[in-house]
Parts: C-alpha cells; sequence; structure tokens
C-alpha cells in the first residue's frame, strides 16, 4: 500500500468544461488546497479551452490526428503533462482512452468520471443502459483510471433517483449536477489528505 498525495492538478477536456468549471470554482478558495496548472484538451475550439484562458490557466492541445501513431499521440501527452508536474490528472469530460505511456507515468494518479454506479452500467451509454435495465437507482463515480474501460478502482460514488417519467436526457441531467458535485468534494479530499491504493480498494486519508 502506497500513500500518495496532489496539490498541483492537470485537468483534460474535450467538450464544455463544467467539471472544468467546477473545479476551477473550486480553487479559488485557499482552503481547497488544489492549484490547476494547466488544461490539456484533444480537440481545439471548444468551449472547455475558453473557459480555462477566462480563468488564466495555461492551456494545450494535441490531437490524436496530429500524430503518425495512437501510442505517439500518447507519449505527446503523457510528456505534457509530466512537464507541469502534477500531482493528479482529473479526466473531467475527456473522451479519449489512455495509453500505456500515460497510465505508467501516472499509475494511481489519474481520476475520471462515469454517470453510472460502476460495476453496472460501464462504457459511452451508461445512462440509457442504467435506464433501459430498470433501475430505481443509479448515480456517478469517481474512479482511478487504469488499462479497462471504466474498470479502474472506485475512489467515491453518489447516488441520483431513477424517475418513472425519465429519460435518458432527463436523467443525465440529474446525474450531471451530482457528478460534479462528487468531483469537487472527492478531488478536494484527495488533495488535503491524500490517499492510498491496496489492490482495488482506495482510501482517502491517514
Amino acid at each position: 500500500m502506497r500513500k500518495l498525495s496532489a496539490r498541483r492538478l492537470v485537468v483534460l477536456v474535450s467538450g464544455e468544461g463544467t467539471n472544468l468549471q467546477a473545479l476551477i470554482g473550486a480553487c479559488e478558495d485557499p482552503g481547497y488546497g488544489a492549484q490547476i496548472v494547466a488544461v490539456g484538451a484533444d480537440r481545439g475550439n471548444i468551449a472547455a479551452l475558453r473557459r480555462a484562458e477566462q480563468a488564466g490557466i495555461p492551456a494545450f492541445v494535441l490531437r490524436v490526428g496530429d500524430h503518425a501513431h495512437r501510442d505517439d499521440w500518447d507519449r505527446a501527452l503523457t510528456g505534457a503533462c509530466a512537464a507541469r508536474e502534477p500531482g493528479l490528472i482529473v479526466c473531467a469530460g475527456f473522451m479519449k482512452l489512455l495509453g500505456k505511456a500515460f497510465l505508467g507515468r501516472f499509475a494511481g494518479r489519474c481520476v475520471n468520471t462515469h454517470p453510472a454506479l460502476l460495476p453496472s452500467f460501464p462504457g459511452m451509454h451508461g445512462v440509457r443502459d442504467a435506464l433501459a435495465y430498470g433501475v430505481k437507482v443509479t448515480g456517478c463515480t469517481v474512479l482511478i483510471v487504469d488499462e479497462g474501460v471504466d474498470a479502474g478502482p472506485v475512489v467515491a460514488q453518489a447516488c441520483v433517483r431513477v424517475h418513472d417519467d425519465d429519460d435518458e436526457a432527463t436523467l443525465h441531467e440529474r446525474i450531471k449536477v451530482a457528478e460534479r458535485a462528487l468531483l469537487v468534494e472527492t478531488v478536494g479530499r484527495m488533495v488535503r489528505e491524500g490517499w492510498s491504493l491496496e489492490g482495488r480498494k482506495v482510501r482517502i486519508g491517514s
């Protein structure tokens, strides 16, 4: 078991950046304990990059298509993040799978969110799949990223009730609200208290 800690955050984004905005707001409070030192994106001209610019946070863009091979992109992303010396990488709506170089460099130090209560309903359509299955409670998960698809150790979870008249859009909107709050709370605790990994078990604090 190893104890990890973080103060400097790199946030990876692909779209609107609502989770990023929630983290930016949290980091404005000195008591939160974290600083976003860079925002990285896999595409340009997205709202998330504009949010970073408005907050005065340095940003970089690395497109998969600008590299000859996917592994080259992964190594470039690894180097760009490592240059910022982060304690924690936060995938905030980042829509690319991370490769061996990245996961090797940041093992145990990269978190992501998923709009379901893992291990149930992994993959791109977690909200739709939960609704189709007929569950009465779903939610969101903060997890450590590993080589699997939504398969890493669970850090934290929050529940969201499914209403009888929900469709995918209405349910997903409530999950997003819970997800932002859970991400901010969990990252803050990890930064302030540290965390440890033992097998699949993640423990925040001592």
